[in-house]
């Protein structure tokens, strides 16, 4: 197989991971007691829909009030928050994405209509499809989502509504970026920085970014993945790096995630965590996810993220057919530059 060819599927199996890990967890997302979730859904290993009630929900000391209509973005969904009990995704079926990963399609369709990444092109198709009614079923909008539209809607260019941020979720659009521009690394790491800025600013975000996308971008050139994770830890250029990650890999994952490295959604303790499950599950895919899964907290984020870096390592075929052909939605196609020719795949 040529270079080019196994970096194609490389890229494949970095989208379908980031769908696949996000999916399997979207029904315990949120979980934050783990006895709860195994006795509610007991031990995930396959895409489960949503059962409500959700007992670690927060959307009933959430709220949003845009502004005026420029900023309405939770239309339908509007009557849910202040409930208790309410899922984050209660209407998405087994196996879907959400909103976080839905916005991600739309930047790859940005991408492949464009033909390059057009920063403007992806922000006129993100405020079309917030502020449009019945454009998703997902209950939650994550609070990086009403920050934007609450700016947006007092007359601020979208270029400048995004907040400084702190949350993983905000790492898993920059990876289609990274993919489309990873035959030249320098550009693929400023051109996904660049729009990972755009709703995700700040230098703990920057930080994680540039993490993930140094990790992904070395996979997809062909190091292993635990290769490339402890060559990065040895030069220990980036803070979020800072951990004794080989030592705790004799450890329980349970005593890990949780009580080391919190489970919640900050990128100072979750992108450690998925450095640490990189780590111990590089060359297993599907543990990988489904403990990822089953420790809760912001899993379907870690799941994104974890997920792409396994697919860059393995291609599409290393996670289970029931698996990715029980996606309600696989990632689109991208389409992708080689030696300046234009080469698509799926």
């Amino acid at each position: 197989m040529e270079f080019w060819e196994t970096k194609a599927d490389r890229s494949r199996g970095a989208l379908y991971g980031l769908c696949i890990g996000d999916a399997l967890a979207m029904p315990v997302h949120w979980y934050y007691n783990r006895q709860t979730l195994l006795n509610d859904y007991g031990r995930v290993t396959e895409y489960l829909a949503p059962r409500s009630p959700h007992p670690d929900s927060i959307l009933w000391r959430s709220g949003y009030a845009a502004p005026n209509d420029k900023g309405e973005i939770l239309h339908e969904q509007a009557r849910y928050w202040g409930q208790r009990g309410i899922h984050y995704h209660q209407f998405l079926k087994a196996g879907e994405n959400t909103l976080n990963v839905k916005i991600c399609r739309l930047l790859i369709r940005s991408i492949n209509e464009t033909g390059n990444y057009d920063a403007d092109d992806f922000l006129r198709r993100y405020i079309t499809f917030m502020t449009s009614p019945d454009s998703h079923r997902d209950t939650y909008v994550e609070e990086y989502h009403r920050n934007f539209f609450a700016n947006y809607a007092r007359g601020l260019p979208p270029r400048k509504c995004a907040v400084e941020e702190k949350h993983i979720g905000g790492l898993i659009g920059m990876i289609p970026v990274a993919l489309f521009y990873s035959k030249e690394s320098p550009k693929a790491r400023e051109a996904a920085l660049s729009h990972l800025a755009l709703t995700h600013p700040g230098p703990r975000m920057r930080a994680a970014g540039t993490l993930v996308i140094d990790i992904l971008l070395e996979v997809l050139n062909g190091t292993p993945l635990n290769a490339a994770i402890l060559a990065d830890i040895k030069a220990q250029r980036n803070p979020l790096l800072g951990h004794p990650f080989v030592k705790l890999l004799d450890e329980p994952d349970e005593r890990v995630i949780g009580p080391r490295f919190s489970t919640a959604c900050y990128v100072e303790d979750s992108v450690p965590a998925v450095v640490y499950l990189a780590l111990k599950y590089h060359d297993d895919p599907e543990s990988a996810l489904i403990v990822n899964t089953n420790l809760g907290g912001d899993n379907a984020a870690r799941g994104a993220v974890l997920g792409a870096l396994l697919g860059a390592a393995h291609g599409v075929e290393k996670f289970p057919d029931r698996w990715i052909d029980g996606l309600v939605e696989p990632p689109p196609n991208i389409i992708f530059k080689i030696n300046e020719q234009k080469s698509s795949f799926r």
